[in-house]
């Protein structure tokens, strides 16, 4: 066979097989906690309800997406994404760490974190209550944290496992506190009330629904509401690395729904707060 008819049967050869087409997706499954209020929890049916779960419907919706919610445990979420078991996951906060592993879609809420006391507690307040404090300017946040990493040496701090408040928390106060982890924000706070922890840290938006649940009237928030450094604030939708057309349906439902005003009326239905998150202009 010479040169000529070789590239012949080379090129016919590759004619013939299929160009790569981009995935057309139509169903996927959505991993969800389901123990987070007011962003998901199971109700007294095991049926699932929340922040999230309106809004996981309407994008589905807007993506012209079937989704499948799957519950699972919060440290599991990531694993069972890259295993294939889930194809996005709910309530994931965007950090750097979690960038490496897996990608994002734009935030679809913008919240803070917050200090959860007991009002007859050992640690009763901490400065700059009910302020905002970004983390990320340092001039203004490292002195502060270190007021507060004073004020809690010695103490145990309440966290929720495999998330950026038990990061920032290790973070900026190491070994001077004892980090407790809890698989879910609701174990931690019963131990919170049991005296076993004497501060629990979360996101905002659970701890200020939190307080208003019977049962929890001797807790508090308390200390400045943080953004930035560690914390993944910024709400978003998980995903596989490299999934781009999953990820542009989801990106554009998400603006589409903030600019309707569907975060805004579902986030205040469920949290008295508007989370709707601001996007940079392209």
């Amino acid at each position: 066979m010479n040169k000529t008819t070789l590239a012949l049967v080379l090129l016919s050869a590759l004619a013939i097989v299929p160009a790569a087409h981009a995935k057309d997706w139509t169903k996927v499954n959505v991993g969800i906690e389901g123990a987070f209020p007011p962003w998901n929890a199971l109700d007294s049916q095991g049926k699932l309800e929340g922040f999230d779960v309106d809004l996981i419907k309407d994008l589905c919706t807007r993506a012209k997406v079937e989704c499948n919610l799957v519950t699972g445990e919060w440290s599991a979420m990531i694993p069972s994404l890259n295993a294939g078991k889930f194809d996005l996951i709910m309530t994931l906060g965007i950090n750097a760490k979690r960038k490496e592993v897996v990608d994002f879609t734009v935030p679809y809420a913008s919240g803070v974190a917050s200090f959860i006391v007991l009002k007859d507690g050992p640690v009763k307040s901490l400065p700059m209550a009910g302020l905002r404090l970004d983390l990320n300017d340092k001039a203004k946040g490292d002195p502060v944290m270190a007021e507060i990493g004073g004020i809690l040496k010695g103490k145990t701090i309440g966290v929720v496992q495999s998330t950026s408040h038990e990061q920032l928390i290790k973070a900026y106060f190491g070994d001077n506190v004892t980090v407790r982890a809890y698989k879910n924000s609701a174990e931690r706070d019963l131990d919170l009330k049991a005296g076993r922890v004497d501060v629990g840290f979360d996101s905002g938006v659970y701890a200020m629904t939190a307080l208003g649940k019977p049962g929890n009237e001797d807790m508090a928030v308390t200390g400045p509401e943080l953004k930035g450094s560690l914390l993944a604030t910024e709400v978003a939708l998980g995903l596989r690395k490299q999934e781009p057309e999953l990820q542009a349906k989801f990106d554009a439902a998400i603006k589409s729904a903030a600019e309707a005003g569907v975060i805004k009326t579902l986030s205040v239905k469920w949290s008295k707060l508007d989370l709707t998150p601001t996007f940079a202009a392209n």
